[in-house]
């Protein structure tokens, strides 16, 4: 996983319209400016909302923290991007969208891939009534010795 971020050219921004075009939304200059970062250069990232905000400001955009909180729940919306809650203050967003497991490093807060092919889940309890399993999330998080 890649945890740099695209520098902001004509290649990377054509590859962010793309990217906003396929699920149907409407390339603003903050929405193209943040998925040419995020998926520019064709690598996964998982990445906080304030990692992208300072990559924004970085590259000389100028976007505020909300404006990228907002952007993120719209592609997470529009399904571009899954959102990985480690903890009741932390999120990344992950720009790969298929179901897969997730290591959490501890001591440098990164969220990185797991091997889907060594994970096995037997069983998961029945839903409640009137409700249906949408996804499951599994982090494992990892210390150090």
């Amino acid at each position: 996983m890649n945890t740099g971020f695209a520098p902001l050219t004509q290649s990377s921004l054509a590859q962010g319209s793309t990217w906003l075009n396929r699920a149907g939304l409407r390339p603003t200059r903050q929405r193209l400016s943040l998925a040419a970062l995020l998926v520019g250069d064709g690598q996964n990232r998982h990445v906080t909302a304030e990692s992208l905000f300072e990559a924004a400001s970085a590259s000389g955009d100028r976007v505020s923290l909300a404006t990228v909180y907002n952007t993120l729940r719209a592609f997470c919306d529009a399904g571009l991007l899954n959102e990985v809650t480690v903890d009741a203050t932390r999120s990344y967003f992950d720009t790969r969208t298929d179901d897969h497991p997730h290591f959490f490093w501890e001591d440098t807060q990164d969220l990185t891939d797991a091997p889907a092919d060594e994970l096995e889940i037997a069983r998961l309890p029945k839903a409640p009534q009137g409700a249906e399993v949408s996804r499951v999330d599994v982090v494992i998080r990892l210390r150090r010795p």
